[in-house]
């Protein structure tokens, strides 16, 4: 409550000086005047529903968090970034002199292989992995709500399925990660028969296996005991108050092979919903032994969604963050010619989750092998994240990072869900526009060589010029000699 105490101060002294103005010198009004107006405007800031800091911290947060705009749009807003030629290094996208009409209706990516029953068709852009946990129960629902309304997807994070994520009415995809949490034994381990019951769920429409933390590979999550709250307990079956840290690794497999067949079992028990995982590439020969996995069994994951290292965790280790894995353009790039060199491309979606947030981004990515993308940064900042970085404590002056109550109910759901709303839309619609202005009407249209780098050495190179693109079954008819290494070490009964 001490963050009240400023606005309790202000309103205490204008008290005080109005009496003394009215009791005493009329002098005392060039004090209470102030003080009186600077009241009325606390008050109005407690009230007030769009912008929850100011909520949380009526007047001081005017001065803490100046960058909180109400309707703000997360990447950039509507002011446009000028080109830069004197940089050593740029890209950009490729118009054409001759454009098309956008498309009327956003875009969809048909996402289930030739053995899922109930595929889905995905946004262009969706809301990417964030926990109930590490958020709020208010900021997961403004999220699944804004979902509802713009007809895309949120991914539940790997923190379980709550009420919160079913209430809104939102598609949603429920991310399965190490430590099982919403289907997890008693022993700790994966529980097939409360999966299947809530994979049932008709807000369920995908179902995604984390491997490892996603953006931090090679560690396991953390959610600090501080936000561990008795509901957040009882839906990861945890200890109030206890810092949970999820495993490193998966206790369901240990294999290329036993991972592709453990997501064809999700499959089977989520009753054919579309199932795939995700992951940050580190090495391309272990990407490579999952595609041999997938050839040698017949089976293939519906999707993969590739992190790059630059993306965000809030889980994560912080000495880990951007140092271990690939980044997105490299990642997405491996995963792309891997899947095309084994002849599976067509069966498999892939998509792009790190750093996501504009139109640009979105077309960017496509360009580069991804059929939609994730965000979760901007789709924060939709809700109303100021970025103070104190997510961890629990203490998020904005009610998005937080398990405490009074701080949470700060966020007003129906008007973040709109924000959510109007961002994704607004950041398609963008998309769409940049597409028509390069002469493109479906993302299947958007190439590499519509995506231009200039190198420091002054040299203009596309992407199709920059990197090595493989031919459909390329790998298996005979591998180009930049690929034999992996390819040959490419075991689907190891890792390496």
């Amino acid at each position: 409550m001490r963050r009240y105490l400023p606005l309790l101060l202000v309103c205490l002294l204008a008290a005080g000086t109005a009496a003394a103005a009215s009791v005493r010198s009329a002098w005392w009004w060039l004090a209470a005047g102030p003080l009186l107006a600077s009241a009325v405007l606390g008050c109005r800031d407690l009230l007030q529903r769009g912008r929850p800091v100011l909520r949380n911290h009526p007047l001081v947060g005017r001065l803490r968090y100046p960058a909180e705009r109400e309707g703000a749009r997360p990447g950039g807003g509507t002011a446009r970034e000028p080109f830069d030629g004197g940089r050593e290094t740029y890209e950009y996208l490729v118009p054409s002199l001759r454009p098309v009409e956008p498309a009327g209706e956003p875009p969809v990516v048909r996402v289930g292989g030739p053995t899922c029953s109930q595929p889905y068709d995905m946004a262009l852009l969706n809301v990417s992995a964030m926990s109930f946990g590490a958020l709020s129960s208010r900021a997961v629902l403004a999220l699944n709500r804004g979902a509802a309304l713009g007809r895309f997807a949120q991914d539940t994070g790997e923190g379980g399925l709550s009420e919160h994520h079913l209430r809104g009415g939102g598609d949603l995809v429920w991310e399965i990660g190490t430590g099982y949490f919403g289907c997890r034994g008693e022993d700790g381990g994966f529980d097939a028969r409360e999966f299947a019951d809530k994979a049932a769920l008709p807000e369920v429409k995908c179902v995604s296996l984390k491997l490892s933390q996603g953006a931090a590979p090679g560690s396991g999550a953390v959610l600090p005991g501080v936000k561990v709250s008795a509901e957040i307990a009882r839906e990861r079956k945890v200890a109030v108050g206890e810092t949970v840290v999820s495993p490193a690794l998966h206790r369901m497999f240990s294999t290329p092979r036993e991972l592709v067949l453990f997501v064809a079992r999700l499959r089977e028990l989520a009753g054919g919903k579309p199932t795939g995982f995700k992951l940050c590439v580190g090495s391309r020969q272990e990407f490579l032994a999952v595609c041999a996995a997938m050839v040698a069994e017949g089976v293939t994951p519906d999707f993969v969604v590739v992190d790059g290292s630059e993306g965000g965790t809030g889980a994560g280790p912080a000495a880990s963050a951007g140092r271990l894995g690939m980044p997105l353009t490299e990642g997405l790039i491996t995963v792309h010619n891997a899947l095309v060199g084994v002849g599976l491309r067509d069966r498999v979606r892939i998509g792009a989750s790190g750093g996501v947030a504009t139109g640009r981004d979105i077309v960017t990515r496509l360009a580069q092998g991804a059929d939609y993308t994730n965000a979760a940064r901007a789709m924060m900042r939709a809700v109303g994240c100021v970025g103070a970085l104190r997510c961890h404590t629990g203490a998020c002056p904005a009610g998005v990072a937080t398990q405490d109550p009074l701080r949470a109910r700060a966020l007003h759901v129906a008007d973040s869900a709109r924000r959510v709303l109007r961002y994704q839309r607004e950041t398609v619609r963008d998309a769409v526009a940049i597409m028509a202005a390069m002469g493109v009407r479906e993302p299947a249209g958007l190439t590499p060589g519509l995506l231009v780098r200039r190198t420091r050495s002054g040299a203009v190179r596309s992407y199709a010029e920059l990197y090595e693109w493989l031919a459909p079954g390329e790998l298996l008819a005979g591998p180009p000699q930049s690929w034999q290494a992996d390819w040959k070490a490419a075991d689907p009964d190891s890792f390496g």
